[in-house]
């Protein structure tokens, strides 16, 4: 059986969200943003979860989320089946094809410019001041000192003198 390759496949999506719980009685939801891009959850948007398509029918600014209404989800049974499922999309045309995307990043190897193997990356943490790469050595290097990808796909960053040096003493 050969694997559809269409723009919906799982692999082309990326994730922009998360249903965090209902709001109301009327089938509308909380939806926090993994995304700068607020189009993700403008009217007519078409978001994917799994194997179930969703399309917003309205939407509305709430605190630092969106209140959310999806075409076919009614009451709060409705709204309360939904919840916690993780929101993905097609990337926007203008999307940059050099941006480096969370979820390419889980797994990869980091490397310094001068070629030390540092880890591989096992999460992304939420930082104000930048997100920050969790290593599988328990290191953490902000996100704005990686510099790019080498030919083998490994994450070259440049960090500041010092940043590892409390793991290399071990």
């Amino acid at each position: 059986m050969s694997r559809s390759s269409s723009s919906t496949d799982p692999v082309n999506l990326l994730e922009v969200g998360r249903i965090d719980k209902p709001h109301g009685v009327r089938g509308d939801v909380v939806v926090a943003l993994t995304t700068t891009e607020k189009r993700r959850v403008a009217p007519g948007t078409h978001l994917f979860s799994g194997d179930r398509e969703f399309v917003i029918t309205a939407s509305r600014p709430h605190q630092h989320r969106w209140i959310v209404s999806f075409e076919g989800i009614y009451g709060r049974e409705g709204a309360e089946a939904i919840s916690g499922l993780v929101l993905s999309a097609e990337p926007l045309e203008d999307d940059d094809p050099d941006a480096l995307w969370v979820h390419e990043l889980i797994g990869s190897r980091v490397i310094e410019i001068d070629g030390t193997e540092r880890g591989v990356v096992v999460a992304v943490q939420d930082n104000p001041a930048s997100d920050l790469l969790v290593l599988d050595t328990e290191a953490l290097v902000p996100l704005r000192f990686v510099e790019g990808r080498d030919e083998e796909g490994r994450l070259i960053v440049d960090v500041p003198d010092g940043l590892f040096d409390l793991l290399d003493e071990d």
